[in-house]
């Protein structure tokens, strides 16, 4: 589902607060605020799309399904300092001792 943006607005005509609404895109556009009553109009914004080098698609690559595929070996840090292997071939644990 599509998140919404709308801004409340003012008698005068000059758009005031901005808030955001997670709708279908079968809904009916709000014409009041949920919260207050103040009538509202929704307002065109850029999209988001996962391209190539955004922050989505970074986050797909850098997956531990990816990072296996890829012949990768992934550690992760615990709160006593060590770090524990997620994904990959190597020792399941590395820590500072010796």
């Amino acid at each position: 589902m599509p998140i919404y943006e709308y801004e409340i607005v003012f008698p005068n005509g000059e758009g005031g607060e901005r808030f955001e609404v997670l709708q279908s895109i079968h809904d009916e556009a709000l014409t009041k605020h949920p919260e207050s009553g103040l009538p509202v109009r929704r307002v065109i914004s850029a999209a988001t799309i996962a391209g190539r080098w955004t922050d989505m698609k970074s986050e797909d690559r850098l997956s531990d399904r990816n990072l296996a595929a890829k012949g990768f070996t992934k550690y992760v840090k615990t709160d006593d300092g060590r770090y524990e292997k997620t994904v990959g071939k190597g020792p399941d644990v590395i820590s500072g001792d010796s």
